[in-house]
């Protein structure tokens, strides 16, 4: 088995002629059986990568191959070994759950007496068996993103690719999804994870990549990206915006960073939380400003993210953006 589940190497892709370029100059390397997190907001690129990479779309330019096997040369081999389950469900809502997945099962030629117990099986570990002779359309949305999981795995493929899995979910079918996630990991799956949700990256991811506008801005692992803002997140919260203007030109110099400022509320990232903290007082008392709150934090992936791009990871990136990708995907892979 080849060391990296998938390397992609120097991959651009352009829309539009070369005008957009979605991806730009990436290179990726995915160890085998984890997950693998791409993180960035809408429209950093991470659906073109993993459109690149399930053989959806041709690259413009650089090389990628998935356990060994040239994405290029050989899309059939690529896509009869990986699961893809993508932003929304795409489970035939007129058919029951275990149709569905008898279906899938089928079209990936497989024999039905490796599909049926097969079907069972996932049902069960998805919770979906009291549903399994139910139409989708009668799901809910968490029930439809587990099935759409669950066919991504009906032929047992060593490596799921999974984009925005969570979109539109609830906080409670978020994290059951997540412990499914986890516990194919448990058992060998190697999962490629895209996503805008930073306790999600936080949580999954053991690697994690950073795109914003198609360029890779940081990688490592996420305590890695933390420990690059410094030791602790200053929060200082002031009774009006004019009040945390001044008290961030008064300390703006405590911390090597720019300060985050939203409204009332002024943070920084430092290396010694307590004693800029007390610094921070001193000079805000002396000038006579009134603080309503002070709160000392450990940095979190939303820190490094609004460090990193200047916007949260929920802000649409303001070009490149998937939507083109998506447009032009059946185009450009024709």
């Amino acid at each position: 088995m080849p060391e990296f589940a998938v390397e992609a190497l120097n991959i651009v892709r352009t829309f539009k002629d070369g005008e957009v370029r979605a991806l730009d100059d990436v290179t990726l390397h995915v160890p085998q059986s984890q997950v693998f997190g791409l993180l960035g907001p809408n429209g950093s690129g991470k659906t073109t990568m993993v459109r690149i990479l399930s053989t959806i779309l041709l690259p413009t330019s650089g090389t990628a191959t998935v356990n060994g096997v040239d994405v290029v040369k050989h899309p059939d081999r690529i896509r009869r070994s990986i699961g893809l389950a993508g932003q929304y469900a795409t489970v035939d809502e007129n058919l029951t759950g275990a149709e569905n997945l008898k279906m899938i099962g089928s079209l990936n030629h497989l024999e039905k007496s490796f599909v049926v117990p097969r079907s069972k099986e996932l049902l069960d570990q998805f919770g979906l068996t009291h549903a399994a002779n139910r139409t989708v359309k009668t799901y809910s949305g968490g029930m439809r993103r587990r099935l759409d999981l669950a066919a991504a795995l009906v032929a047992k493929p060593p490596l799921l690719f999974l984009d925005e899995p969570t979109t539109g979910l609830d906080p409670q079918s978020r994290q059951d999804l997540w412990a499914i996630i986890e516990e194919l990991v448990e058992e060998g799956t190697t999962v490629l994870l895209t996503t805008q949700y930073l306790e999600e990256a936080d949580r999954l991811a053991k690697q994690l990549v950073v795109l914003d506008h198609g360029k890779i801005i940081a990688e490592g692992t996420s305590q890695q990206l933390k420990t690059r803002l410094g030791n602790t997140v200053l929060v200082l919260t002031f009774l009006n915006t004019a009040d945390a203007k001044r008290g961030e030109e008064l300390i703006r110099d405590i911390s090597s960073q720019p300060a985050n400022v939203d409204g009332t509320v002024v943070e920084f990232t430092v290396d010694r939380g307590p004693v800029a903290a007390a610094d921070a007082l001193r000079r805000i008392d002396a000038a006579n400003i009134t603080l309503s709150g002070l709160t000392i934090r450990e940095p979190s992936l939303d820190d490094v993210f609004l460090n990193l791009t200047g916007h949260k990871a929920e802000d649409p990136a303001p070009s490149d953006d998937d939507v083109t990708a998506t447009s032009q995907s059946r185009k450009a892979s024709s």
